[in-house]
């Protein structure tokens, strides 16, 4: 038989709407127009209150509940409208959380799983003729949500009662029902029958009366049975087994129950001789004896250019079970030692090289997620330093106080991915409401820091290159010691952002942007380029001694001030220019090697690969 619309609503068919909610309450790409469509179908007084008369549906929705305002909002539009139109739900609707901690579930798959089961429990009822009778809201306890109001199947001269539940289903979800014969008690019964005009501000009542009940219920349960815990009584973890097998895929170490350590695609370049990433041409570390890593995999924002394609957690504040940062630092050591063992007799790489990587030098925090969200990040950074590594830390400038409270750090980065609140918003997708205070808020807390603070502008084609004259006036707000500019990697298509190669800067375009921008900072001027990452470095004049750069870092002095620091208590403290060292000229800006360590051999692959992996 040939697929009609008629045989989708008068069959026994059961439409099942699987719908995710987007950036702002707005629904996925792909499901824009089927929810325009319907909305407007809904309101359309030319399609009519039984449009979909006969049409049996279940909807579940996929949401964040970190999103509070906008959680499954598409979930719960679709499920209004359809009623709206006259089509039966068949079972409640669904809500699948994204964050572990409030989730029914302990996470979104459990979630469906439990909808799931609940949804063939009702077909199988439903094919054997038998239906459940509705509790007709007498059963105080919230859980049958059908005594809201009568049968779905509109009788004629009751459309004061339509209006009257479409001014309240702005607030309130649909009622649950399949049929007119679902319905009991009097109650049901007196609203499904005609009614009178004056009987209605009784209506009024009572629906409003129900509508107090289930918030009660509702806040009752957010309160005592959803605790964001497990079956022992402890805090959740924030990796759940479907978000271990994603990253573990994406070739993530995965460390106790929030943190990850994998190996930058430059720590292997360097082990083989075939150059250094750009912090080795800016700041002199040794990419080989790198470790990427995190003690947070979750953060604040979704970011477009996010190269993890939004596998990892978000989060405001800390609701996760939490590891101590000993047992952290020691086993993403380990594993990264472990994946550096595994280059031991490639051909390419340098013996020595390879003795040395397995001496850990510096850690980069900037793996995944938001690293300062950690509770202890600052026992985390003493640790580091203790075992003589030092610390590059990132964060997004959503945590102004946690950057006020850091201990030092060798370089402390904060992402400036925009200069305006609304291209801000569009860019870093954050999920903070005053997103743009806290970000301002946390530029003005690195200009109070003493070490070494930097801006890294990641530049996005018709997105945030054409704002100079803002991006000057956050130079003057955080007054940071250095500014990369770096051009966004196109890291392959993804569901959770519209970036395309499009958005890629070419390097002249970012080398263009910079030299327009450090016009307007007057203490400002380019000090080095690394064009292999499409990345310039902006340095304070402060670093030119004479006529010489000295952005490179003394990292044995470093450590030797931080612990003069912790033996003094803190009272004893240093500033950025007690640890800097002088530039090598082919790391300058303008150098032919353009940034490139002559040291190392440039090696052009033949089929070229995006990349997903950087520090």
């Amino acid at each position: 038989m040939p697929f009609t619309f008629e045989n989708e609503v008068t069959g026994r068919n059961v439409c099942v709407f699987l719908v995710a909610t987007y950036t702002d309450g707005r629904p996925t790409e792909s499901a824009e127009w089927f929810c325009k469509w319907l909305e407007e179908a809904s309101r359309d007084f030319r399609f009519g209150k039984t449009y979909l008369k006969g049409m049996r549906y279940a909807v579940f929705g996929l949401g964040n509940s970190v999103y509070a305002s906008h959680f499954n909002k598409v979930g719960k539009n679709v499920d209004k409208w359809l009623w709206m139109l006259g089509a039966r739900r068949v079972v409640s609707r669904g809500e699948g959380d994204c964050d572990v901690v409030k989730s029914k579930h302990g996470s979104i798959e459990a979630d469906f799983r439990a909808w799931k089961t609940m949804f063939i429990s009702q077909l199988q009822a439903l094919q054997k003729g038998e239906r459940k009778k509705s509790c007709g809201g007498h059963c105080k306890k919230g859980k049958c949500e059908s005594h809201q109001h009568g049968s779905e199947e509109r009788e004629e001269g009751s459309e004061e009662q339509d209006e009257l539940h479409h001014r309240d289903t702005e607030e309130e979800e649909p009622c649950e029902g399949s049929s007119e014969e679902e319905f009991g008690g009097e109650d049901q019964q007196s609203i499904n029958s005609i009614v009178d005009v004056e009987d209605l501000g009784k209506i009024m009542d009572h629906m409003k009366k129900q509508k107090r009940e289930k918030e009660q219920q509702e806040e009752k349960t957010s309160l005592f049975g959803n605790t964001g815990r497990n079956e022992d009584g402890e805090r959740r973890a924030m990796i759940t087994p479907a978000l271990r097998e994603a990253l573990t895929k994406q070739g993530y170490q995965l460390i106790g129950s929030h943190s990850g350590v994998k190996l930058c695609r430059w720590t292997k370049s360097m082990l083989r001789g075939r150059g250094g990433c750009y912090k080795h041409t800016f700041y002199g570390i040794e990419s080989h004896r790198c470790m990427e890593t995190t003690p947070s995999l979750a953060c604040a924002n979704k970011c477009v250019f996010c190269w993890r394609h939004h596998t990892n957690p978000v989060g405001t504040e800390w609701r996760w079970k939490m590891d101590q940062p000993e047992m952290i630092l020691k086993e993403a050591i380990e594993n990264h030692q472990n994946m550096i063992k595994q280059f031991k007799g490639v051909p390419g790489v340098k013996a020595e090289r390879f003795e040395e990587g397995m001496m850990v030098k510096h850690c980069a925090l900037s793996l995944v997620g938001e690293p300062i969200m950690y509770p202890e990040i600052n026992s985390f950074l003493k640790l580091l330093h203790q075992r003589q590594i030092s610390s590059f830390l990132v964060t997004n400038a959503q945590f102004p106080a946690e950057i006020r409270n850091l201990k030092p750090v060798t370089q402390l980065y904060v992402s400036v991915d925009a200069s305006t609140k609304e291209s801000l918003k569009k860019i870093d997708r954050p999920l903070f409401k005053d997103f743009w205070q806290r970000f301002l808020d946390s530029l003005k807390a690195l200009a109070a820091k003493q070490q070494r603070t930097v801006y890294r502008l990641t530049l996005v084609k018709a997105w945030n290159v054409d704002e100079l004259q803002a991006y000057a006036q956050l130079v003057s707000l955080g007054n940071p010691d250095f500014i990369e500019v770096k051009g966004v990697t196109y890291c392959g298509e993804s569901s959770a952002s519209s970036l395309t190669m499009a958005h890629v800067p070419w390097h002249e375009e970012v080398v263009q942007f910079v030299l327009e921008l450090v016009d307007l900072i007057p203490d400002y001027e380019i000090a080095c380029e690394h064009e292999h990452s499409n990345c310039l470095l902006i340095a304070h004049k402060k670093f030119k001694v004479g006529s010489e750069w000295w952005t490179w870092i003394d990292y044995n002095r470093f450590q030797e001030l931080v612990q003069e620091y912790e033996d003094s208590g803190g009272s004893k403290t240093f500033s950025a220019k007690d640890y800097m060292a002088r530039t090598p000229h082919w790391a300058l800006f303008g150098a032919s090697e353009r940034g490139f360590d002559p040291k190392d051999t440039r090696h052009q692959r033949k089929n070229k690969s995006k990349a997903i992996s950087g520090c």
